[in-house]
């Protein structure tokens, strides 16, 4: 992934979160934090117990990071405490290789909804934090939504603002896509 990951992994592992609303996007629907950009987007993925496991299984599995063209490091579930370094591969281009040390500062499984949140640590390109929750309403219907609060950190980031900030929309729209065509 890069020339010594599991170096860059254990320096993320000894920072902390780059913002200190740590958690807030845990309760889905509630209030972010003032003084971030707030981006709520979700797409229907079906009916059911089933579809709600298959998509469960999935996003734990880093399956809407790594159906949109990111790698994880290292590879396994998401799991509450756990740092990982995310790094999109964009085959054939020139463009540096970001790493991006994320934690995962909470996760859930259980009936009715799975996912998790992670945040950023120093060196990522923002600061705020993303939730990937699936959810079944009383009704059965089953839902994929992302969650996210943040803003601009990095140098480059902030210096390339509109480009910076179309990416992060793509990269939304790719994670709702990846998740819904998984369940299909």
């Amino acid at each position: 992934m890069v020339t010594d990951p599991h170096r860059r992994l254990l320096a993320a592992r000894a920072t902390a979160p780059s913002y200190p609303e740590v958690g807030a996007t845990r309760d889905g629907g509630g209030r972010l934090p003032d003084g971030y950009a707030h981006l709520r987007r979700r797409v229907h993925l079906g009916h059911g117990p089933e579809v709600l496991e298959r998509a469960g299984r999935y996003v734990l599995g880093w399956g809407s990071q790594l159906g949109t063209g990111f790698a994880v490091y290292p590879p396994g579930p998401a799991r509450e405490g756990e740092t990982v370094l995310l790094r999109l591969n964009l085959s054939g281009s020139r463009w540096p290789r970001l790493v991006i040390p994320c934690r995962v500062v909470w996760a859930v499984d259980e009936p009715g909804r799975i996912g998790f949140g992670y945040g950023t640590l120093p060196g990522h390109p923002e600061c705020g934090e993303e939730a990937f929750l699936v959810s079944m309403d009383t009704d059965g219907q089953v839902w994929f939504e992302v969650t996210a609060f943040s803003r601009l950190s990095a140098w480059y980031a902030r210096l390339g603002r509109p480009v910076a900030l179309l990416c992060q929309h793509l990269a939304i729209e790719r994670y709702l896509a990846a998740v819904a065509a998984h369940v299909r």
